[in-house]
């Protein structure tokens, strides 16, 4: 019985998350650091607790999450338009691989003054940002999975005829899905970082603030208990979108293919 709820990824992490908070706990009652800077667990869920009550971190949780979507949705788009244009041509193929290597490295939050000079301090700042740092980092990882795709392929779909758009749509995207979905995961962690450092820089863009722009003020007002119930939400979303979308798409697809080992 025992073995088997070992066995089980999420008892496992459950058991991982207690023994840090009991660590947490030990450390607060040890007095080592001050109780200003180094609040104890329960204050924290304490504070999380009443945010949820009034509803303020399902508002500000929403508005991050619906500028995430946005930008997701724009790059994805952009990504797919480069992809098809790359594998039409030879030439823009070598310009994106020119521009991934000069911009992939370039983090986003340096394009800040940029953004701002361009699209002035709002929600078309932080797209921007959020774009560019998705953009690249999934072209690379699309076209790298698309040149190691066997050249027998290739030529088995130009045998039967097919034009280079069904080559992409019936021969790359599938052979290549591990690449995409690694490449779609890559962009979702650099955007979900991307978006919270914007968000502390550029504060709130309309109506409301998102979580980045709520540490931001809980910092202010040294509201730690509060800054750590908020940064706890942001670890929470991004276990969620880890095991709940992107473990179901591969074990739904490239797992159930045979396409990597059950065992990773």
């Amino acid at each position: 019985m025992y073995k088997k709820l070992l066995d089980n990824i999420v008892f496992r992490r459950f058991l991982y998350i207690t023994f840090f908070f009991l660590i947490w706990q030990l450390i607060y009652k040890l007095h080592i650091f001050s109780a200003i800077l180094f609040p104890s667990p329960l204050s924290v869920l304490e504070k999380l607790y009443l945010e949820i009550y009034d509803g303020s971190l399902f508002i500000k949780t929403g508005y991050t999450l619906y500028l995430i979507l946005i930008g997701l949705l724009v790059s994805f788009l952009i990504t797919a338009g480069l992809v098809v244009f790359s594998n039409i041509s030879h030439i823009f193929k070598d310009l994106m691989r020119t521009l991934i290597s000069v911009l992939d490295p370039l983090p986003g939050i340096a394009l800040l003054p940029i953004a701002i000079l361009w699209f002035g301090i709002g929600k078309a700042a932080i797209i921007f940002i959020m774009v560019h740092s998705i953009v690249w980092p999934t072209l690379l990882s699309v076209m790298a999975g698309f040149d190691s795709i066997p050249k027998i392929y290739r030529e088995v779909g130009q045998n039967i005829g097919l034009s280079k758009l069904q080559m992409i749509k019936d021969i790359y995207v599938p052979a290549a899905f591990p690449n995409i979905l690694m490449g779609i995961k890559n962009g979702w962690a650099r955007a979900w970082r991307s978006l919270i450092a914007a968000e502390m820089v550029f504060g709130t863009t309309g109506a409301i603030g998102g979580l980045g722009w709520d540490i931001y003020l809980k910092r202010n007002y040294l509201d730690m208990p509060g800054m750590l119930a908020t940064l706890l939400v942001l670890m929470i979303i991004g276990i969620l979108i880890e095991d709940l979308f992107f473990k179901t798409v591969e074990n739904k697809t490239i797992r159930k293919w045979g396409m990597i080992s059950n065992e990773l």
